[in-house]
């Protein structure tokens, strides 16, 4: 029993040591761990900006806007940390680069400027994230990630027309539906 033993950790260690065995990180590709670490921080500021919106927007639609998007994306968040985990991807658990960008310039704001430039940050946000999860639910190589992007979705789209016309509503888009400067 001992040598077999010994047979299977001598197998296990070179196979360890070989590259022979992998993790499910290995397995996927690096577009799709991008998607997820992405939509996992994309998925944070949604939340801290939703936050953000409660206090500082003038507008009730905003307020109700931010407190929609901190809903939404933390039922999404805790779903993409889950499939990070199950894929061993590391993911963020604060903002970085461009997303804390958006936050620190918003934080400072207030009032209608804080509506206008919170709409405006969101519309676009939302254009870019329905373009990276229809890509992955269209394109992505891991079921369970484009599994994810095309549940994900339909939300994102509601997201997106719902910041749209309350963009219209507080002025920070025309009734053509692009933005003002």
């Amino acid at each position: 029993m001992s040598q077999n033993w010994a047979k299977f950790f001598t197998l296990a260690v070179a196979l360890l040591f070989t590259g022979g065995l992998s993790t499910a990180a290995d397995k996927l590709s690096s577009g799709d761990q991008k998607f997820i670490k992405d939509a996992a921080n994309g998925g944070v500021m949604e939340v801290q900006l939703g936050k953000l919106a409660t206090e500082k927007a003038a507008s009730q639609q905003v307020k109700d806007f931010g407190k929609k998007m901190e809903q939404d994306h933390s039922k999404a968040n805790t779903e993409i940390q889950q499939l990070a985990s199950s894929k061993n991807v590391a993911i963020a658990d604060k903002l970085e680069g461009k997303h804390k960008s958006t936050y620190d310039r918003l934080a400072k704001l207030s009032g209608e400027k804080f509506d206008r430039e919170y709409m405006k940050a969101m519309i676009d946000d939302h254009k870019d994230d329905v373009d990276k999860f229809q890509k992955e639910a269209d394109k992505g190589n891991d079921a369970e990630v484009k599994q994810f992007a095309a549940k994900t979705l339909p939300t994102l789209k509601q997201h997106l027309d719902l910041a749209q016309s309350t963009g219209q509503q507080v002025g920070a888009i025309s009734s053509s539906g692009t933005a003002k400067k």
